[in-house]
């Protein structure tokens, strides 16, 4: 039996479970962020681009987390709609300041860094799931990856796994070891959360 046989009925979330779940999503994928700030380790796709501009240039992660994310949203409109951009544009504009925001609130003094990676990414994946359980995202390569394999059938996977080792390579330059290797393990976990809960009509609302 399918599973929209199971769920004959679609019940869509409210505009109330909308933004409660915009605000829980964000304060996961901002805290897994800010730690990985204070650990000097990064992640991968646009919030990978912006740990490398924080850490080479010294901007504010929120700040290039925001610029990076600007190109995307003509692509986000044509593929997923007006409804889709505005709750994505609210959910990387609340990571970007309330990234910024959780150092103000909250100190650690000693953060091991594959202890923060695997923390950290694990609370951005979970955060993720609930984005994108609201039709919402926090746009960038993601978005990119999938204009790109309706448009020219370049498959998104390997878009997005290109854009990651990019990363991988130019944050050699600026990253020890230890911590690469660290911030990869992360990202690995991210990828299977949102892997194994991320998957057409197992979520269906």
């Amino acid at each position: 039996m399918t599973a929209a046989a199971h769920h004959p009925h679609r019940i869509p979330h409210s505009l109330i479970e909308d933004v409660i779940a915009l605000v829980l999503g964000t304060l996961m994928v901002s805290f897994g962020a800010s730690l990985l700030k204070q650990a000097g380790a990064l992640t991968g796709g646009i919030a990978g681009l912006a740990f490398l501009a924080h850490y080479a240039t010294g901007v504010k992660f929120g700040v290039a987390f925001f610029v990076l994310n600007l190109p995307f949203y003509w692509l986000a409109f044509r593929r997923m709609g007006r409804a889709f951009v505005i709750k994505t544009f609210c959910a990387i504009g609340l990571v970007s300041v309330l990234t910024e925001l959780h150092g103000h609130f909250i100190g650690i003094s000693q953060l091991q860094p594959f202890y923060a990676a695997v923390i950290a990414n694990t609370m951005m994946g979970l955060g993720f799931i609930v984005l994108f359980r609201h039709k919402a995202s926090l746009g960038g390569v993601n978005i990119l990856a999938l204009y790109l394999q309706d448009r020219y059938g370049i498959r998104a996977g390997k878009v997005q796994m290109g854009v990651d080792v990019l990363i991988v390579l130019a944050s050699l330059m600026i990253v020890s070891l230890p911590m690469l290797l660290a911030s990869i393990g992360g990202a690995v976990i991210l990828n299977l959360i949102i892997a194994m809960n991320h998957r057409p009509h197992r979520y269906l609302a």
